[in-house]
């Protein structure tokens, strides 16, 4: 910490789990201006070791290690431990960063969510694109669609195998979606399979609005070649985002639809779209330690990722796997 009283304290910053995401995340908060990064934790502990290292940090087997050390933490380890580490450090007053999901149970993510109320502490989720500078854009071009069409497709990683294609991959759409379309679920459909894994890993969901939009999601991670995109369909407008290249697209219609009753036809005409090409975790890291620092709700609140949880689960129950909560909604 600054010894210096004239300078404002460092933020002090743990991360749980350094394995795929979590060395980035290591790496990011160690470079961060006003953080200190004290250590990393990992179960493999030449893994830790190692990121810790190339960090200059200390490293550690046990996450209660970091506990007294730290006023905020990341944790990417696998989904299943994200209940217990996270439950541990809110108890103990320390603001939290949680990948997505944000837990493996519908119950538990509801038990993070109230505990960080009961103890006044900031809880995000990593749900990554909405910090793509493209699906930032969004949030000023879309406004009343009325279709959503999302093709999320990968190669075969072995990684976040633990868990189905739903909660890997469609999850992040399934947030965007819901941060976007400001309306309860009305209706779910869905089919999935297995091909690789014993879990679903090719799916696809419609999602029925109540303001009637219909939003229909394609996630796979055995696909030949990668695909991330999402289209947006409304009254005068085409919007095309690729999540890969951080680009976006827009088409919008000019003049009276019903001209061409009298020979006026309207015309299409393209909107140029410049995005900021930066880092989404870089930036989704930085938002984090702002809302710490400055006790702010953060942009992905718990609250979020809860509703994101509800509707990946009531897919996964539709698709004949874990318990339906059919007659609840996320709240808009």
């Amino acid at each position: 910490m600054n010894s210096d009283p004239k300078k404002t304290p460092s933020l002090r910053l743990g991360v749980v789990g350094v394995g795929y995401l979590g060395q980035h995340h290591a790496r990011i908060y160690a470079d961060i201006p006003g953080v200190e990064l004290v250590g990393v934790v990992d179960a493999n502990g030449d893994r830790a070791a190692e990121i810790a290292g190339k960090c200059g940090v200390a490293h550690h087997a046990d996450y209660r290690d970091l506990i007294g050390k730290i006023d905020a933490v990341s944790i990417a380890s696998p989904t299943i431990t994200h209940f217990e580490i996270a439950r541990d450090f809110l108890q103990q007053g320390i603001d939290v960063l949680v990948e997505k999901p944000i837990t493996a149970t519908l119950p538990q993510a509801e038990e993070l969510v109230r505990m960080a109320g009961v103890h006044h502490r900031v809880l995000q989720v990593g749900h990554i694109e909405r910090f793509n500078g493209a699906v930032r854009e969004l949030a000023r071009l879309v406004r009343n669609p009325g279709f959503i069409e999302v093709h999320r497709l990968g190669v075969f990683v072995d990684r976040a195998t633990d868990v189905d294609v739903i909660l890997d991959l469609m999850i992040h759409d399934i947030d965007i979606i819901l941060s976007l379309v400001q309306a309860p679920v009305r209706d779910i459909r869905a089919n999935g399979v297995p091909v690789i894994t014993p879990n679903v890993d090719i799916a696809n969901a419609r999602l029925e609005f109540e303001n009637g939009c219909v939003a229909n999601v394609t996630a796979s991670r055995v696909s030949a070649r990668p695909q991330r995109k999402i289209r947006f369909f409304q009254p005068d407008t085409y919007i095309s985002l690729d999540f890969q290249a951080q680009t976006v697209e827009c088409y919008r219609r000019v003049g009276d639809p019903r001209g061409y009753l009298v020979g006026e036809m309207p015309k299409i005409v393209r909107e140029e779209i410049t995005i900021p090409k930066e880092e989404p975790l870089k930036v989704e890291l930085s938002a984090f330690v702002e809302a710490v620092k400055h006790r702010t709700r953060p942009i992905v609140s718990g609250e979020e990722g809860l509703n994101a949880l509800l509707v990946a689960t009531n897919i996964l129950a539709k698709i004949g796997l874990g318990n339906t909560d059919s007659d609840r909604v996320p709240a808009s």
